[in-house]
């Protein structure tokens, strides 16, 4: 296997030689938040990444990736970030589903679906939130019953990113009549190209759309489209959320650490940094983000319970934090609209409101800690 520095180096150089031209214009574009800017030249970019077999790095060599290790991923993730390179637009399919797949997915799902993740020629939605059922998955009340040799699915999905983009959706939906909390639940695999779907993108607080509604009406899915076995959904669910929150996250600190720099500088050009308690809060953002590449890094090939809720509750209310303090700095400015549309610092806090909710909200992740590490007694129902 490759080295490591030498992995790096050869990533660094690749993005070199080919962020240029026209994929050039595309540095700094997506991501949370963003996903609206130039999508379709990013998902261009995304599978000039796959051609170079840049994609899907962790998988195991025989189901098309190179079997690298975490340390090669946090290099090749660190390199992306400092090369400013456009998001890519295959994360749910690339970071969620495939490693799902290859988790518990049948040989036949392996076949058909982890190619086209891998060649970035099928994108993936993840339907888990609903009206009643936030970070709650519990309550899910979406259901699928089999007729014949298809599920049958009806019920709502809320909050699904990048739905409006993607051709399949990884459905959480009950599908055992009378079951409740985590039992009865499945894992399907929903195509959304059919006329049982509706997808609605909702309206964010910056204007664009990235989540949207998707309503199941009679949606239909072969009876194979399950992962794992019927009633088993809780069980792959929870294995996806592992996935969720892994070595992209050093990247994305990379990209926060960003961010920060750049405020530090309109910080002092406006003279904001004058005031000592706008340094201290900068200071104290330095400080929140060494910790958490600390913590990325000291857990990164250890599972221990209630880390990944440790994780996310860093990251989301750092980022929160950062949008709050960016409208400190940048005064009355902050209230304008000069040119129409929202600047990079008001579109920063408006969208951070939104990170200590989505991926499990604030709320929930304590509770986990709480509960699971530890060994408080439960949340009373109805409070």
């Amino acid at each position: 296997m490759i080295e490591v520095q030498e992995f790096r180096a050869e990533v660094r150089q690749w993005l070199s030689d080919n962020l240029v031209g026209d994929f050039a214009a595309l540095k700094g574009l997506g991501g949370p938040g963003r996903e609206h800017e130039a999508f379709e030249e990013r998902l261009a970019w995304n599978r000039r990444l796959a051609e170079a077999g840049l994609t899907c790095l962790g998988w195991p060599e025989e189901h098309g990736g190179r079997g690298l290790t975490v340390a090669h991923r946090v290099a090749f993730y660190e390199e992306y970030a400092i090369a400013n390179a456009p998001a890519k637009v295959n994360h749910l399919g690339e970071e969620l589903l495939g490693p799902t797949l290859i988790a518990y997915g049948t040989p036949e799902q392996q076949q058909r679906f982890l190619p086209r993740i891998l060649d970035v020629t099928e994108l993936w939605s993840q339907g888990y939130s609903e009206p009643g059922a936030g970070s709650d998955l519990a309550n899910v009340s979406t259901t699928a019953e089999l007729d014949g040799d298809q599920w049958v699915i009806n019920g709502q999905k809320v909050w699904t990113s990048l739905a409006h983009w993607a051709q399949w959706c990884f459905v959480i939906a009950r599908t055992e009549k009378g079951s409740k909390r985590h039992a009865g639940l499945s894992y399907l695999l929903v195509p959304l190209d059919q006329p049982g779907v509706e997808i609605r993108p909702i309206i964010q607080l910056t204007g664009d759309s990235e989540f949207n509604e998707v309503f199941f009406d009679d949606a239909r899915t072969d009876a194979s489209m399950v992962v794992g076995e019927p009633g088993d959904g809780w069980r792959v669910a929870m294995g996806t959320l592992t996935f969720e929150r892994g070595v992209s996250t050093l990247g994305q600190q990379i990209e926060y650490a960003r961010e920060l720099s750049a405020l530090a500088e309109v910080a002092k050009r406006t003279g904001a940094a004058d005031d000592p308690l706008i340094r201290e809060r900068l200071t104290r953002a330095w400080v929140g983000l060494r910790t958490m590449r600390s913590f990325a890094l000291a857990t990164m090939d250890v599972e221990q319970p209630g880390q990944d809720s440790v994780s996310k509750l860093l990251w989301a209310n750092w980022h929160r934090d950062l949008g709050e303090l960016a409208m400190e700095i940048v005064g009355g400015e902050g209230l304008t609209l000069p040119g129409g549309e929202f600047d990079e610092w008001q579109r920063l806090y408006l969208f951070s409101r939104s990170d200590t909710i989505y991926g499990g909200s604030n709320e929930i992740q304590r509770n986990i800690i709480a509960e699971r590490v530890l060994g408080l007694p439960r949340e009373p129902k109805g409070t």
